[in-house]
């Protein structure tokens, strides 16, 4: 897509995080909004951020869990917009638990945003898509849905599970006019820890509150344990920096995994908290 001018987007999560962030920069670029969360004040304060730019902005109370909710939102989106040009299933939580503790209730908690939200939102919008000359759809995965790591199953299975529906739904529409792609963010510092289910494992290093207050997503152990985790570990110098031979996830920033280039092994930036 050239150009977002006069597009129309819908975005789940629009409430806080790459949510808002994503409406504020189509907003910026003369693109017409459609908002979606289930935080009613969150969202009202990304709608008035992004109409500064004078572009229509709509919002809309989802449940991405509900399929209901989700056709309802995208039949909604057409009434009010006309048609869609975008969506960006991006809405999602975390839980952290061991697969031995964990209950079936959270998993499926989890299970029902991360990943059939999306399958609402990519099946939902789908109809509407092809009446229009330009189209994408653009899913959220994350790097756990490349790696594993302990305490994070039922996530890791959840992005896991949206980048294989993703890329089949974009192999099955490259012959169409709707493209498709799928996002695998790194670390972002939003609110999906502050706002997700933690269920600490004996001797777990961080609470949930110390993770919020230090932005160390992903990161549910001490230093110590993450180096532990990893295998085959090479400690260089300070203690910054590890080698492995699996690609492994910056604790805080994610632009600093990098691959070796003396070998092929990954280098990741461990911090000194």
């Amino acid at each position: 897509m050239k150009s977002f001018n006069n597009k129309v987007a819908a975005i789940t999560g629009a409430g806080s995080g790459m949510g808002r962030a994503l409406a504020t920069s189509l907003a910026s670029r003369g693109c017409h909004l459609a908002l979606a969360d289930n935080n009613k004040s969150a969202l009202e304060e990304t709608a008035e951020n992004c109409r500064s730019y004078n572009v229509d902005v709509t919002t809309y109370i989802v449940d991405v869990s509900n399929k209901d909710s989700v056709y309802t939102f995208a039949d909604d989106v057409v009434r009010d917009h006309n048609h869609v040009n975008l969506v960006f299933n991006n809405a999602g939580v975390s839980l952290t638990d061991n697969v031995e503790h964990m209950t079936y209730q959270d998993f499926n908690w989890l299970m029902d945003i991360n990943f059939w939200g999306v399958v609402y939102g990519s099946k939902a919008f789908l109809p509407h898509m092809q009446k229009v000359e330009e189209a994408h759809i653009v899913n959220t995965s994350s790097i756990f849905g490349t790696i594993a790591v302990p305490s994070q199953s039922a996530y890791n299975a959840s992005k896991f599970a949206v980048r294989g529906f993703t890329y089949a739904l974009r192999m099955e529409l490259e012959k169409t006019h709707i493209n498709v792609s799928c996002v695998q963010p790194g670390g972002v510092k939003t609110n999906i820890v502050r706002d997700s289910r933690y269920i600490a494992p004996d001797n777990a290093a961080p609470t949930k509150e110390e993770i919020t207050a230090t932005g160390d997503i992903g990161l549910y152990y001490p230093k110590s344990e993450i180096l532990n985790l990893l295998g085959n570990v090479e400690v260089i110098e300070n203690n910054n920096y590890v080698k492995c031979d699996e690609l492994y996830l910056d604790i805080k920033n994610s632009t600093s995994i990098m691959k070796s280039k003396s070998s092929n092994r990954v280098e990741a930036y461990i911090t000194n908290n």
